[in-house]
């Protein structure tokens, strides 16, 4: 009952998170526009689109804890791998990383207005129904990678349906990573989907409150082959799972 009672003042903070986002991208739409012509400006979207994301973040007043396992090599690309709960994994992402890298997701952002526009040639997106497609889309993920720039990938696909538990890991993000000899990065995101639900309309609690991120130790994957495929994507999700569960039995015992 006290749930539905406030919803509509929750309601009105996701509206009004959603409209100073809007609102910052659509400032600065003429400039994004201009660097993303051409790749040797592509690092200053990058910047913007950092900014949008934490300046968003904090006038809706969103902060981050991030845990960290160790320090990352600035200088290294990385696979950044994480479970994908909420609007917020993105924004968060780009507020946790300074170094460029480039996100890879489905081929449905390419159709939305305005911010579909990063997808064109920044971005990656991905058509799984298409094999050639998908294939097309991994190999320009594997020359960014080449160039010294780090991916981002969520390996569920999507959010799921009754997050936080996992969707089961689909096989690319680790045939990438052992074709291009790089680690990968687990991130666990914890609680974004209790700030900010993936259905905007839903009775869930959301609203101002702290992010809680834990950045896991790089796996290396040097010297695997394909065979190792299987076992490395199952180690990133014990990773990812093991962190969810651990926390909601704290939860749970508080």
């Amino acid at each position: 009952m006290r749930r539905r009672l406030l919803f509509p003042l929750i309601l009105i903070w996701r509206v009004y998170y959603f409209a100073v986002f809007t609102s910052l991208f659509l400032i600065l739409f003429p400039v994004f526009f201009v660097v993303l012509l051409n790749e040797r400006t592509f690092f200053i979207a990058f910047a913007l689109k950092r900014f949008v994301a934490i300046a968003s973040r904090y006038l809706a007043g969103v902060f981050i804890s991030v845990q960290k396992e160790t320090r990352l090599d600035p200088k290294q690309p990385y696979i950044y791998c994480s479970n994908h709960t909420s609007f917020l994994d993105i924004e968060l992402i780009y507020s946790m990383f300074s170094e460029y890298f480039v996100f890879m997701a489905k081929a449905e952002l390419r159709s939305v207005p305005l911010f579909g526009l990063f997808f064109k040639d920044m971005d990656i997106t991905v058509d799984r129904s298409s094999k050639l497609a998908s294939h097309r889309a991994f190999e320009r993920a594997g020359l960014d990678i080449d160039k010294g720039h780090s991916v981002v990938m969520f390996p569920e696909g999507t959010i799921p349906d009754d997050v936080p538990k996992l969707s089961s890991f689909k096989n690319g993000p680790f045939k990438l990573a052992i074709e291009k000899q790089v680690p990968i990065v687990p991130i666990t995101f914890k609680n974004n989907y209790k700030i900010m639900p993936d259905r905007i309309w839903s009775v869930n609690w959301g609203g101002p409150g702290i992010a809680r991120v834990v950045v896991h130790k790089p796996i290396s994957t040097t010297g695997m082959t394909e065979d190792n495929v299987v076992s490395l994507r199952q180690q990133v999700f014990d990773t990812i799972n093991n962190t969810l569960s651990g926390d909601e039995h704290r939860q749970s015992n508080g």
